[in-house]
């Protein structure tokens, strides 16, 4: 299960799915998690798909989105290992049903899949210069199938590959870098525009 594991993000994907939620900061938006499991209990989580910031995603365009992004990793020995969220409201910080839902979805498919939170307070305290800690929280599933949020204080479960990569989000803040990434949602708008954001860090 998920909840003896520990996943490290690489700055890339970070910064990725927290740009995507700064980018349409009045609605939910989520992102798909790729990465894969390393040592038997570390699961390195490597890219962030942005997916929608529309509306919560319907079934069949979800299960498009994760065959699409399964299809595409594969060959670089990639999978789902995940799913994040942001809430549309600023001060709610309760992982709902919806995201649950997904969460279970990627799970029957990836038995340590994790779902990460934007903490909007963690967020804004970067911002200030209070924190460094990751503006996510980590939510694993337990024995009873249910979904809990780790312990605020067990910050090793969930860290940061490079240390720097808080630096660098508040540097991509501050030229508002958010403005130029892409999700599924845009793609499936206009299919020239590139959903992989391969260009994103260049």
């Amino acid at each position: 299960m998920g909840s003896e594991c520990k996943y490290e993000i690489l700055q890339s994907a970070y910064i990725k799915l927290v740009l995507h939620a700064l980018k349409h900061k009045a609605s939910s938006v989520n992102s798909i998690l790729v990465g894969r499991l390393l040592n038997g209990n570390l699961i390195e989580i490597s890219d962030a798909i942005p997916l929608s910031h529309t509306q919560i995603p319907l079934l069949p365009t979800l299960e498009i989105a994760l065959l699409q992004v399964e299809e595409y990793f594969k060959s670089e020995g990639l999978s789902v290992v995940g799913y994040c969220h942001a809430n549309e409201r600023y001060d709610d910080s309760e992982l709902g049903n919806v995201p649950k839902k997904i969460g279970d979805q990627i799970f029957r498919y990836f038995p340590q899949a994790a779902i990460l939170l934007l903490d909007n307070k963690k967020l804004e305290a970067l911002q200030k210069g209070n924190d460094r800690s990751p503006v996510v929280q980590l939510y694993t599933r337990d024995a009873s199938k249910s979904w809990r949020q780790t312990e605020p204080d067990s910050s090793s479960q969930l860290t940061l590959k490079e240390p720097s990569a808080n630096v660098v989000l508040l540097d991509y803040i501050s030229t508002e870098k958010w403005q130029e990434i892409v999700d599924f949602d845009d793609h499936l708008d206009d299919i020239s525009k590139d959903w992989l954001n391969a260009d994103l860090f260049k």
